[in-house]
């Protein structure tokens, strides 16, 4: 276990709830790097990350009542990140464990009287959601996922406005850069080093993408502001709008420098196989939840994140080549010793 933090900090005390996983360990460094006292759930027998200043809290979350009081134990906290999901990216899986996984949160941060903060994707808003989608947009979901999306999030503006609790839901499109299980290291990467490119949608389609640093700095930036806001609100991360164009021009410098590719030879682009996707996903769960959101990649969108950067100012942005060689980095697909050389990302 690292060594329980002081009793008191300037920013404010934070609990991360599912604090091990890609967005929650992000989470618990981005404030921890701020100054806040770091309280961090994980699962019973899990190993404790090592992240200086961070007290780690051993217990199941649906234990609410236990949890609550070990929180109450270290301090309180004034937020509470639901960084929690499922154990499998599936459909069965989303249908039996997310309502019962908010539903936690919300009674943590309820007892604890704290605002909870709770990462949002894109999936709310369907086939037909247009190119730019405003905060505050409608929901209009069109596959299991998005339903799914929708009414935690519907819940968690109605437990608001009966009172007792105050959240934020704060938007982005596909994660990358803190570790694995992502579009990037499951599918897109899988023949770089053989000067391959594989790209799941239309190369010159623009969808947002969220390099997980950012997306963690911004919460803890609204995390600030939150007394700000009203009892409900929905925030939209921008992040990176991409294009498979933009892929392209990044790795293929990199390619060449690794010598994955020659001088003056061209990076490769294979599409994704999505039939043979689609067949086995009537047997493979994982493989059907991953069928159903081919629309995102031919549906050009972005974020507009105004709202957000009304309240915080300009929202947290590492220049996207350095995010994809740091990403890169952190997949050992490029040497680890070139990041201390490269700038640290702006604060908001």
């Amino acid at each position: 276990m690292n060594a329980v933090p002081s009793s008191s900090s300037p920013a404010g005390t934070v609990l991360v709830l599912g604090g091990r996983g890609r967005f929650g360990l992000a989470a618990v460094q981005a404030f921890a790097r701020d100054g806040w006292r770091v309280l961090a759930q994980m699962r019973p027998g899990a190993q404790a990350p090592a992240v200086a200043g961070v007290q780690w809290l051993a217990q199941p979350v649906h234990e609410v009542d236990t949890l609550v009081a070990r929180v109450r134990q270290a301090g309180g906290a004034t937020v509470v990140v639901h960084a929690l999901n499922p154990k499998q990216y599936t459909r069965p899986a989303w249908e039996r464990e997310n309502g019962p996984l908010l539903q936690a949160g919300m009674a943590v941060a309820q007892a604890l009287g704290a605002t909870l903060m709770l990462p949002g994707n894109v999936y709310n808003f369907g086939q037909g959601m247009p190119g730019v989608l405003p905060e505050g947009a409608p929901y209009r979901p069109t596959m299991a996922m998005g339903r799914i999306r929708s009414e935690m999030e519907t819940r968690l503006e109605a437990a608001t406005q009966r009172g007792g609790l105050r959240a934020v839901v704060v938007r982005a499109g596909n994660f990358y850069g803190q570790g694995q299980g992502t579009w990037l290291d499951k599918a897109m990467l899988t023949r770089i080093q053989r000067g391959q490119l594989v790209f799941p949608g239309a190369m010159d389609v623009a969808t947002p993408w969220a390099y997980l640093p950012d997306l963690a700095q911004t919460f803890v930036a609204v995390a600030r502001e939150r007394h700000a806001m009203p009892a409900f609100e929905e925030l939209h991360f921008s992040g990176h709008t991409l294009t498979g164009h933009d892929w392209v021009a990044a790795l293929q410098p990199l390619a060449r420098q690794q010598g994955w590719l020659r001088e003056h030879e061209a990076l490769r682009v294979a599409g994704l196989p999505w039939w043979p996707i689609r067949a086995l996903g009537t047997v493979m769960p994982t493989l059907g939840a991953l069928a159903a959101l081919r629309y995102l990649w031919n549906q050009p969108h972005r974020l507009d994140n105004r709202r957000l950067r009304a309240l915080i100012g300009e929202e947290p942005h590492t220049p996207w080549p350095l995010a994809l060689q740091r990403t890169l980095q952190g997949l050992d697909l490029l040497p680890a010793a070139a990041a201390t050389a490269l700038p640290v990302p702006a604060r908001a």
